[in-house]
């Protein structure tokens, strides 16, 4: 009973590519294939911005959201328009990447990159 239950779970899961091996006087378990996740790859994206108005944010924030991409974005356009309303666009980016948990990094004068949660950014130099 327990092992029709499992395997209806594991093919449903794994679309039947999978075996599932008995051992004597061990318990059941599926044994994975090495490739066992491949046709299953996140796709994550490196999208680049380029801030020429305020309005400029809406897409990359769109794309932010999404949870699969990390954005470099270009400011200098904006600063040299316009400080304040890049101060403005910078906080919108900021509190939408604190909503999701993500982190936003200055790289240099001209750009800022933001990225989802589960992307460590490391700042300084590395140990290695």
């Amino acid at each position: 009973m327990v092992r029709k239950h499992l395997r209806e779970i594991k093919e449903s899961l794994f679309d039947k590519k999978r075996k599932t091996i008995s051992v004597e006087n061990e318990p059941d378990y599926i044994e994975l294939e090495p490739d066992a996740y491949a046709d299953r790859t996140a796709r994550i994206y490196v999208k680049y911005f380029v801030l020429t108005d305020y309005a400029d944010i809406k897409p990359i924030l769109d794309s932010i959201r999404e949870g699969y991409t990390i954005a470099m974005i270009r400011i200098s356009p904006l600063k040299h328009k316009d400080m304040l309303e890049l101060k403005r666009a910078i906080n919108k980016i900021k509190n939408t990447m604190d909503a999701i948990d993500g982190t936003v990094v200055g790289v240099d004068e001209e750009y800022i990159v933001a990225v989802p949660g589960f992307v460590e950014v490391v700042r300084g130099e590395s140990e290695e």
